[in-house]
């Protein structure tokens, strides 16, 4: 299926591994031209090294700091000028533990990774998505936002909230062509998910592959596939939502979870 890619310009945050890494190799196997942001330079180098393309450029900047933002913007307009595309896959699994045992400060430190960061992206990039009358903005949430897991709220908190933003961004600017999703992944093959498993394996006593399986038979028994996703599961369900073939398709979220969510 042709997705309509060729030549579009996309920025991707959070893109130095995962789904935001999987989702740039994506995009420019469709043709597109690409961002990759990220807060850490030597990660993003790298990344962009393993991506080798002609039509790739990166910029590192920390999307809880304003003035990285900004400055960012700047670079992806002077690379690509207005942007069609942004997707927000930037993120921290923030502080795990029973609600009584986590301060404000671990609350404020996932807030301002997983909702705020998003929140700076598109409003710095908006103006160029509004010029080029077809923009595609996909918000990556989680299966936590609405199936909350007890032990880490603050992380399901701030995905149900974009969630939130990605509805109303949706009814706000659908008249300038703009479409918005967000997308759903449970539990996939992550930098993020394989530092949980390190720790389970070390708490509980047991290898890495055996942390998963317990994991998964545990904690995400409904998962149907009995194996973490791959960030290109996901990847390929945001290239259809970048495409001109998704042009109908918004303010909704889209589960990549295997079954994990239990309702309907």
């Amino acid at each position: 299926m042709d997705l309509g890619l060729q030549g579009r310009a996309a920025l991707i945050t959070g893109a130095d591994s995962g789904i935001g890494l999987a989702t740039a190799r994506a995009l420019l196997e469709e043709g597109a031209r690409v961002v990759l942001t990220d807060r850490f330079p030597d990660r993003l180098q790298e990344a962009a090294e393993r991506l080798g393309d002609e039509r790739l450029w990166h910029v590192a900047a920390d999307l809880t700091v304003p003035a990285d933002v900004e400055e960012m913007a700047r670079a992806v307009e002077h690379a690509v000028g207005d942007l069609d595309i942004l997707v927000c896959a930037a993120g921290i699994h923030g502080p795990d533990g029973e609600f009584d045992q986590i301060d404000d400060a671990g609350w404020w430190d996932t807030l301002d990774a997983n909702l705020m960061s998003a929140v700076r992206a598109v409003r710095a990039v908006l103006p160029g998505l509004r010029r080029g009358g077809f923009g595609r903005i996909i918000l990556i949430s989680s299966e936590d936002a609405v199936q909350p897991y007890e032990g880490e709220l603050p992380y399901v908190v701030s995905k149900a909230g974009l969630n939130a933003l990605g509805k109303g961004l949706s009814r706000t600017y659908g008249r300038d062509g703009i479409t918005v999703n967000t997308v759903s992944p449970a539990f996939i093959a992550t930098p993020m998910t394989d530092e949980m498993m390190r720790r389970r394996a070390d708490e509980q006593g047991m290898s890495f592959d055996e942390a998963i399986t317990s994991f998964l038979a545990e904690q995400r028994p409904n998962m149907q596939t009995s194996r973490r996703g791959d960030p290109d599961d996901v990847a390929a369900t945001v290239a259809f939502l970048c495409s001109e073939r998704a042009g109908f398709v918004t303010g909704a979220n889209h589960r990549v979870d295997a079954g994990s969510v239990r309702t309907v």
